[in-house]
């Protein structure tokens, strides 16, 4: 199984194989680059760590002091404390968190479907970015609710899901909202996005027994990568991942 997508090197799994493929791209069109990067909701440093490694500066903004602060212990222990900073806000307030057209690489992973609204969020986004920078939109799938809340038998839940125009359960939803390729596609072109990419994350990865995924890893993240981009497969996975860009 091919490694190198992943600046730090770990084993790549089907959370993160894909979005690290499509980062790695973009990472490797300025290969002697220092990229800024601004981590939206990064939490403890997953992405933002490895991309600091690589040689980036990143920028991570989190609601939780708790997740800053295994990120900063994180990035310590990795080398990297000077590459990485913390900022403790959260999505619906980052338009006065970040000086605008000052990032190049913009991560906003499993925020847009918790946050008041999407909106002015991802217009934040995009005033962050410089022109020509790209943005990696990571949100939950509608498809993958519907049809496994249906599996497990929550049919009501399921229909909710399924007829609900944000695609949300009702008031005891941990989301606010989910998508669909073309709502999300819209969404970050309204705000002046370019699309370039769409995967989905997690095809197959939540269907599996345990003991097919933890007994077969290595198959199943190339398996996942293999249907990441293709309709239907790529519809009905738990996240889609969005690469779009900024016009120069």
């Amino acid at each position: 199984m091919e490694q190198t997508l992943n600046p730090a090197g770990p084993s790549l799994t089907p959370r993160t194989a894909v979005v690290w493929s499509v980062l790695r791209a973009e990472l490797d069109r300025r290969p002697s680059a220092e990229l800024t990067v601004l981590d939206v909701g990064g939490g403890t440093g997953g992405f933002a760590v490895p991309l600091a490694r690589a040689g980036h500066r990143v920028t991570v903004v989190d609601a939780s002091p708790d997740a800053l602060a295994a990120l900063s212990r994180r990035a310590a222990e990795a080398g990297v404390a000077e590459r990485v900073r913390a900022v403790q806000g959260d999505g619906d307030a980052l338009a006065g968190l970040v000086e605008p057209a000052s990032v190049d690489l913009v991560l906003c992973h499993a925020v847009l479907e918790v946050v008041d609204d999407p909106v002015p969020v991802v217009s934040a986004l995009v005033d962050a970015l410089r022109p020509g920078g790209a943005a990696s939109v990571l949100v939950a799938g509608r498809a993958a609710a519907v049809l496994g809340r249906a599996m497990n038998g929550h049919l009501d839940v399921a229909a909710a899901l399924a007829a609900d125009p944000d695609g949300t359960a009702g008031p005891r939803d941990t989301l606010r909202r989910r998508f669909d390729a073309e709502g999300a596609t819209a969404l970050l072109a309204a705000a002046g996005l370019t699309v370039e990419e769409i995967h989905g994350v997690r095809v197959l990865a939540d269907l599996l027994p345990a003991a097919v995924a933890d007994g077969q890893p290595g198959a199943l993240v190339e398996l996942e990568r293999a249907l990441a981009a293709r309709p239907p497969w790529r519809d009905v996975a738990a996240q889609l991942h969005l690469f779009a860009r900024r016009p120069a």
